[in-house]
């Protein structure tokens, strides 16, 4: 049975995939083998290897999420530089977001990325809302970066 401890570990930064390689196949791949009930071998090997590790009644576990492009950067009124970090999609229109300025934006206040305007319609501790007129998903492929990991 696995466990939350299971995958509890330090990984190094330099580690850390920032971009795909040129070749996929000789990206990395952790094998997990059942050696028992209560025991998984780990082995490191490469995605070139996995026709020939497959057995018959093996299971497959596909990660097919994509990274949202949700850093922006922009100015308030004052013109000073704001830089976001997209936390929750709400609607189309409206999303939570961690701001970050010299100043905090005022509620009711408007930051600007490119042409679009942003309204801070409310905070609650760290987290701003934010009401888009143009849509999010418009906005991020125009606008938006990958955010870097922590």
């Amino acid at each position: 049975m696995w466990r939350k401890s299971d995958f509890m570990y330090e990984l190094p930064d330099e580690l850390i995939a920032r971009f795909p390689l040129a070749e996929r196949s000789a990206a990395r791949l952790l094998l997990a083998r059942a050696v028992s009930v209560d025991e998984v071998a780990l082995a490191d090997r490469m995605v070139r290897d996995l026709p020939d590790l497959l057995e018959p009644d093996d299971l497959l576990v596909f990660n097919n999420t994509r990274v949202l492009p949700a850093r922006l950067f922009g100015q308030k009124e004052s013109g000073g530089r704001v830089e976001i970090l997209l936390e929750r999609l709400k609607s189309a229109h409206e999303a939570n977001a961690y701001v970050r300025a010299s100043k905090s934006p005022k509620v009711g206040g408007v930051i600007r990325i490119g042409s679009a305007e942003l309204r801070v319609t409310g905070r609650h501790e760290a987290l701003f809302a934010l009401y888009s007129e143009t849509p999010w998903a418009e906005l991020l492929a125009a606008q938006g970066e990958m955010p870097i990991p922590p």
